[in-house]
């Protein structure tokens, strides 16, 4: 039988779960962890000593544990709508400018070790996150706060260099994570695996040659919040590969499995293959696509980058690796967000190698024009190799690119793309919280994560702000829209796809459907134990 539960989108493109994972509700009976599957890998090094300290932290899978430990004022709530203190008793803005924002926070608050959280300390982890400054970007998530004061022990004063209805959202991402002054040097990240907060859980790591294997979180006695956490223990155990996460599930060595399965996994799910095991699908928000380094010799001419545009037939890619598990993306923004818009199809419609050919004629451009695409290996699956496979074969079937592909492990990676070195990359991205600003800001905005060369000052200087200003955020279409066609225009960045989101979990496990939040980070306190079905 068909075991597949449906997250149905809500409106505005926000995430609500419709239905319970299989397995019956109610909280978790404790006993024996929880064992989650992942094929996310956790790595220090030299380039990335810190991967998860809140400070330096900037992906989806470092956010997933930093979620369970590090807590925030705001946090996303279950489904759809507006952030919701947790840390804090309330927040809000006290100025109809939307520059003075106002948190109280939550009476009794405890760090895992027992020492009391404060109002100073909300302000020495703001004020360290900005320090440090560090080269993953995340820091600029925090740009338009100017100082920050406190009253007393409980309370928070924010004010911002400009308005910036995305405020709220934004204190609900790690980086605006709480942190105990004796375990985070201010203008130091803290290397290696040990992560403490105030959050749901404690957290202990078993590492091996620099990378973590497995992940216990531990119910937190001492936590005050807005969370349920519906489990004693939950351990996060990391797969090299999605095959091996796959066979532990269907031997019962793991209970849930996460990101990233293939796509055969998946649509083996979906025909119901194993009675014991139900697949939970969501309208996912994350979304892939090409970066340029706009200043290498290669693609320096915009020409270029817009003859690729005009050849990728991101159709014909989504139909050959991800079937329907994936839809077109003809902006930075998702379809299903307020404020998207289909900027690269309005300008260059369906593939065409003509027009691509006129541009790079007019533009004196010499064919063909030899690139090398990089992509990741074991970061956003095992799919990504066919899908630049397909990329390659597309450009190089125009008689316009000599197309090599070349892939590399995160660890490299993430590192060398910030250096420069790869003047064509695939990325992949999930927000930071579900609004059109965390899809074109963090590409676009000064100090962007990518550290890529491009910068467009009407972008900077005014759009971005406009845009911001708008506490709603339809209001803010017109400007998000100029700022779309922009891109499709220079295209510093080519979007691809964007894809669902899926969970599978076996049916003694309650709360599956909820373990994935709008930014795609795990929920793992939602988990909880049931009967057998």
């Amino acid at each position: 039988m068909n075991r597949k539960t449906l997250v149905l989108p809500a409106i505005a493109g926000l995430l609500a779960p419709a239905l319970a994972a299989c397995g019956g509700s109610g909280s978790g009976s404790g006993g024996d962890a929880i064992v989650v599957g992942t094929t996310d890998r956790f790595t220090a090094t030299k380039d990335v000593p810190a991967p998860l300290d809140p400070a330096y932290a900037y992906d989806v899978g470092a956010w997933s544990v930093l979620r369970q430990t590090v807590q925030t004022l705001m946090t996303q709530p279950k489904g759809d709508g507006d952030p919701v203190p947790e840390a804090a008793e309330s927040c809000s803005f006290t100025d109809s400018g939307n520059e003075r924002y106002v948190c109280k926070l939550r009476d009794g608050l405890k760090f895992a070790g027992g020492d009391a959280l404060t109002a100073e300390d909300v302000k020495y982890s703001f004020e360290r996150a900005l320090r440090i400054k560090a080269d993953s970007g995340v820091f600029s998530l925090l740009s338009t706060i100017d100082t920050i004061e406190t009253q007393g022990d409980r309370e928070v004063i924010f004010h911002l260099k400009t308005a910036d209805a995305t405020f709220p959202f934004k204190l609900s991402t790690p980086v605006a994570g709480i942190v105990n002054p004796k375990d985070y040097a201010k203008d130091k990240l803290r290397d290696g695996f040990k992560v403490d907060g105030s959050g749901p859980y404690t957290m202990t790591a078993e590492v091996k040659n620099n990378e973590i294997v497995s992940t216990t979180f531990t119910k937190n006695p001492d936590y005050k919040g807005s969370l349920k956490v519906n489990n004693e223990k939950v351990e996060l155990r990391s797969f090299t590969d999605a095959d091996a996460m796959g066979k532990a599930l269907q031997k019962g060595d793991v209970d849930v499995m996460t990101r990233t399965m293939t796509p055969d996994q998946i649509r083996r799910l979906d025909a119901g293959t194993d009675e014991h095991i139900s697949l939970v699908e969501m309208a996912g928000l994350g979304i892939r696509y090409l970066g340029f380094n706009t200043d290498a010799p290669t693609v320096k001419n915009k020409a270029v980058r817009q003859a690729m545009a005009e050849i990728v037939n991101r159709g014909e890619l989504v139909a050959k690796v991800y079937g329907d598990q994936a839809e077109p993306l003809y902006s930075l923004v998702p379809a299903g967000i307020t404020g998207h818009s289909n900027s690269f199809f309005n300008k260059y419609g369906e593939p065409d190698v003509n027009k691509a050919k006129t541009l790079l004629s007019q533009a004196g451009i010499t064919t063909p024009v030899k690139l090398t695409l990089h992509y990741t290996t074991d970061h956003y699956g095992a799919a990504t190799k066919q899908e630049f496979e397909v990329l390659q074969k597309q450009l190089n079937d125009s008689g316009l690119f000599d197309v090599n592909v070349k892939g590399w492990p995160w660890s490299v990676y993430q590192s060398d793309e910030r250096k420069g070195k790869y003047d064509v990359y695939g990325m992949g991205w999930f927000p930071d919280f579900p609004d059109p600003d965390s899809y074109l800001a963090p590409f676009l905005d000064k100090n962007n994560f990518l550290n890529s060369p491009y910068a467009n000052q009407e972008i900077i200087g005014t759009l971005i702000p406009e845009s911001r200003r708008e506490a709603d955020r339809l209001g803010a279409a017109q400007t998000l829209t100029r700022i779309q066609d922009i891109v499709a225009d220079e295209v510093p960045l080519l979007p691809l796809w964007q894809g669902k989101e899926y969970v599978a979990a076996r049916d003694n496990i309650t709360g599956a459907a909820y373990a994935i939040n709008s930014a795609s980070s795990l929920q793992l306190w939602e988990l909880g134990r049931g009967v057998s079905g």
